[in-house]
C-alpha cells in the first residue's frame, strides 16, 4: 500500500491530543481529554499516524498496547472520512501487523474501532464480531 502523493506514515513524532482528537471527532469516535490522550499515546507500546506534508492535521491513527506475551490491542484506529479514507486504514492496518508480527508474534490481536474500518479490517484478514460481541470495555 502506498500513500497519496503528500502523506507520509510516521511512527516517532508523537501527535497532540487535540490533533487525534479532531481526528476521531471527524469519524464521529468519543473524544478524549488531551492531557490523557498524549499520555496514553507516549505510554503505548507503538503508533502509526499518517500525516499530511502541509497541513496541520492528521488523516489517521492508531496506537499499540500489549504485554508482549498472549495480547495486543490497537486503540483509535481512525481514518479521515474522504476518498482516501480505506487506503488510510489499510496502510495503518498493513505497518501495525507487520510491526506487531516481527516484535510481538503470537500475540492475539484485538482492535477498537469505527464502523468506518470494518472493510479495511476483513479485507486485512479480521473476523468481525464472530459471537455477537462488540464491547471490549465499559465507559464511565
Amino acid at each position: 500500500m502506498i500513500l497519496p502523493e503528500g502523506f507520509y506514515l510516521d511512527s516517532v513524532k508523537v501527535p497532540t491530543g487535540r490533533l487525534v482528537n479532531n481526528l476521531l471527532i471527524s469519524c464521529g469516535i468519543d473524544f478524549f481529554p488531551n492531557f490523557k490522550l498524549e499520555l496514553a499515546i507516549k505510554n503505548s507500546n507503538f503508533f502509526f499516524v499518517i500525516y499530511a506534508e502541509k497541513q496541520k492535521q492528521i488523516y489517521g491513527f492508531v496506537r499499540v498496547t500489549s504485554d508482549k506475551g498472549l495480547n495486543a490491542n490497537l486503540w483509535n484506529l481512525c481514518a479521515k472520512p474522504g476518498k482516501s479514507q480505506k487506503l488510510f486504514y489499510l496502510v495503518l492496518l498493513r505497518a501495525t501487523l507487520e510491526k506487531i508480527n516481527r516484535e510481538m508474534p503470537g500475540c492475539s490481536i484485538s482492535v477498537q474501532a469505527p464502523p468506518s474500518a470494518f472493510d479495511s479490517l476483513e479485507e486485512s484478514g479480521f473476523v468481525l464480531d464472530p459471537n455477537g460481541i462488540r464491547v471490549m470495555g465499559i465507559k464511565f
